[in-house]
């Protein structure tokens, strides 16, 4: 049921005249180009159209750009560049927001609370502050009529993958925009999201390396979430460090990212390297790496068992050069139809990211490939070899776990991580069964209030 704020038509008519103003200028300068032929700038004056609008959209574009063939790769580096932060709130606006969240009285919640914001981001913005107890706290709140501005965003998703359709794509982009769709209304919910952070709290239990903030219940609602300040220095801090600590903070994101998957098939969709932060002792050469802080639980993806049972199926049939057990992951997962060279073009992919973990050795995650080009070769193989058999229709499920596999192995590259994949990826997979999967996953759910796949 939705909320006071979840469809203020005011909000929405504002941002629908300020998306069209937008999108009819990109509009003319599509047609214009067709008619004289050209197409050089078309990716930057769409990135110049959507730049002006702060917001979800923002949000949208990038997450389209981390997508293997949902935009020509033209398109998808412009819109990587662009920013997705708003204009933060300020102090008076800060009050009011949170009264009406806590209460008038809403101050007295805390022993300090920075009216100024530690960061900002596309929905909302995190404010430091200190609990009553003296814990340190950051309070991430939720920015004015985002509900509205969300659906008034996803209107307008079409245009983007109209663009690509026009231009005889490979993917049909259809299920990819019903998956962006859903788990960015899933973000606006930080009820929701207070229940992911104690699941993976519960997932991730034992696991030394990566660490969950607590939540602090009582100061959180649909659009406020207060949970614990955790320090770190930023990830890529650490691209010129000791070998010892990028290798360690490589395990650190592999275990945060294999785990929930290989045994609740839940991953964290969201790749961004601003989600991690590192905890380490010691300077220069003596840097000593001690785990990997986890943030924003908006985006995860939960999984039917079975879609698990198929990436462990696609990884034997992949290390045993069994073709039937290849297209049997493929048909578990939903594709349907395959023809002969359907499948040699999705083996092109799933040998690029497969390749690490079937190789007992240590090496990088991807040989002689820079961090920003990770599997962008790969998806252009895949897209010239589709094109010929028309659009592919790919199961929703792919669109965050092939954004998450984009993004980790990006974070690798970066950190030039060394490591045998092989042997962390058999560990995480040990004695794996789907109905197990299944059971731990429900029971996990059921734990935190949250329903299974």
């Amino acid at each position: 049921m939705q909320d006071d704020e979840a469809n203020r038509f005011s909000a929405r008519a504002s941002r629908y005249a300020r998306l069209g103003v937008s999108a009819g200028a990109f509009a003319a300068r599509m047609a214009s180009n067709r008619v004289t032929g050209a197409r050089g700038g078309d990716a930057q004056a769409l990135a110049r159209s959507l730049g002006s609008l702060k917001g979800p959209l923002m949000k949208v574009a990038q997450m389209m750009a981390t997508i293997p063939e949902a935009l020509p790769a033209d398109y998808a580096e412009e819109l990587m560049k662009l920013q997705s932060q708003a204009p933060p709130m300020g102090a008076a606006f800060v009050k009011r927001r949170m009264q009406a969240e806590l209460g008038v009285d809403w101050r007295r919640r805390f022993a300090e609370f920075d009216l100024a914001p530690a960061a900002a981001a596309s929905l909302g913005q995190v404010h430091r502050a200190t609990s009553l107890g003296g814990e340190r706290l950051a309070c991430k709140l939720q920015y004015p009529d985002m509900a509205s501005t969300v659906e008034a965003d996803l209107v307008q998703l079409d245009l983007l993958f109209s663009i690509h359709r026009r231009m005889g794509p490979a993917i049909d982009t259809r299920e990819i925009a019903r998956e962006i769709g859903a788990r960015v209304r899933e973000e606006l919910d930080y009820s929701r999201e207070a229940k992911l952070a104690r699941l993976y709290q519960a997932m991730l239990a034992g696991r030394p390396l990566v660490r969950v903030p607590r939540i602090f219940g009582e100061l959180s609602t649909r659009r406020l979430l207060t949970m614990e300040w955790l320090d770190g220095d930023k990830l890529m801090d650490f691209e010129d460090a000791p070998a010892d600590a990028r290798n360690t903070v490589a395990m650190a994101l592999f275990d945060a990212w294999w785990r929930p998957f290989s045994h609740f098939g839940i991953i964290h969709g969201d790749p961004h390297l601003g989600n991690y932060s590192v905890v380490s002792t010691g300077q220069g050469d003596s840097r000593r790496v001690e785990g990997v802080n986890l943030f924003d639980y908006g985006c995860i993806r939960i999984f039917p068992a079975s879609f698990v049972g198929g990436v462990v199926e696609l990884y034997e049939g992949l290390k045993f050069s069994d073709e039937t057990r290849v297209v049997h992951a493929y048909e578990i997962w939903g594709f349907k139809n395959l023809s002969r060279e359907t499948i040699a073009a999705l083996n092109i992919w799933a040998r690029f990211i497969y390749g690490p973990l079937v190789e007992d050795r240590v090496r990088t995650i991807a040989d002689g490939v820079k961090p920003g080009e990770y599997g962008r070769r790969e998806a252009f193989a895949v897209a010239r070899a589709l094109k010929a058999q028309g659009p592919l229709k790919v199961p929703r499920e792919f669109v965050f776990m092939d954004r998450a596999a984009i993004g980790l192995g990006g974070a690798f590259l970066r950190l030039r991580a060394e490591l045998n994949f092989h042997r962390l990826f058999e560990e995480a997979i040990e004695g794996f069964k789907v109905e197990e999967i299944a059971a731990r996953q429900k029971a996990a759910l059921d734990a935190v209030g949250l329903e299974a796949a």
